[in-house]
């Protein structure tokens, strides 16, 4: 007794599902991959913008103190800036410089300025340095 043969198309009908399903599977796999990426992207994107604005804010301040517009001197303040605010602080000391001859440089000091904030949940820090003379204090 011979078994009833069936037709070929019907015979490949579960593989072309189990191919269809992974294929529709690797698919999804590589659009959440794509997702993911451009959500990366997007992250980065945002906090170079944030530390393009912390920047500019450092750098203004610096512009003001060489105008003599502000003071030198060690300070501590809220910006309302970037994700609820940037603190700026100031901090003002002698600058250990020696001159060729090995003697120290008078009337001159360093001013480092930093720049804080939180980007999700993360501390971020922009620092300045820079150097003023004792006219600028």
């Amino acid at each position: 007794m011979t078994r009833p043969s069936f037709p070929s198309w019907r015979k490949s009908g579960a593989f072309v599902l189990l191919e269809a399903m992974v294929a529709v599977a690797i698919f999804a796999i590589g659009v959440l991959a794509l997702g993911r990426c451009i959500s990366q992207g997007l992250a980065v994107e945002r906090l170079a913008a944030e530390d393009s604005r912390a920047l500019r804010v450092l750098e203004n301040c610096a512009a003001e103190i060489e105008a003599g517009a502000r003071p030198a001197s060690s300070s501590h303040e809220q910006i309302a800036a970037i994700n609820g605010g940037l603190d700026l602080t100031q901090t003002t000391a002698p600058a250990k410089i020696k001159d060729e001859k090995g003697q120290d440089l008078a009337n001159l000091y360093l001013v480092t300025m930093e720049a804080t904030w939180q980007s999700n949940g993360a501390r971020q820090v922009r620092t300045l340095n820079f150097y003023v003379s004792a006219q600028h204090l």
